[in-house]
């Protein structure tokens, strides 16, 4: 065998060589592309199932939108109504109070003029004890003055 033989069985050896690694690699994306294949068909039925789900819940969630602005239309008119019984209740508690404090005022004068007039029925007792005592002892000395005279 002469070099030229020798070189040319070497490179037969190495193009089998880079033939079979590329054989293996195609052999293997091979796997996997088919397990991507799989996967994006999964992917794509779960979001078709969602989009047709999505379709059902949007509508819903509209109608459940829409329902609650009614209520809270209603809810605001009724409160709009409410409001000025709030305000008479209000109102109302003002003037509970300041009848209360005009109360408590006239216990207070009450009270005060109830001890005036007791000091002044004690003086009334007193004078009239006083006049009364005076008025017997004129008596006395009146009648001791007649029965002497």
């Amino acid at each position: 065998m002469s070099g030229g033989e020798i070189a040319w069985i070497i490179a037969a050896v190495a193009f089998l060589i880079i033939a079979l690694a590329i054989a293996i690699i195609a052999v293997r994306v091979s796997g996997v592309t088919k397990e991507v294949k799989g996967t994006v068909a999964e992917t794509n039925k779960t979001l078709n199932t969602i989009n047709g789900e999505l379709g059902i819940l949007t509508k819903e969630v509209e109608g459940l939108l829409a329902k609650s602005n009614t209520l809270l239309e209603d809810v605001n008119g009724k409160v709009a109504a409410i409001d000025p019984v709030f305000t008479a209740i209000g109102e109302l508690g003002e003037s509970v109070s300041d009848l209360n404090q005009s109360t408590r005022n006239l216990t207070e004068r009450v009270a005060h003029g109830a001890k005036n007039g007791a000091k002044a029925t004690v003086a009334a007792r007193m004078s009239a004890k006083a006049f009364s005592m005076l008025t017997k002892k004129k008596i006395t000395i009146n009648s001791r003055g007649k029965n002497h005279g």
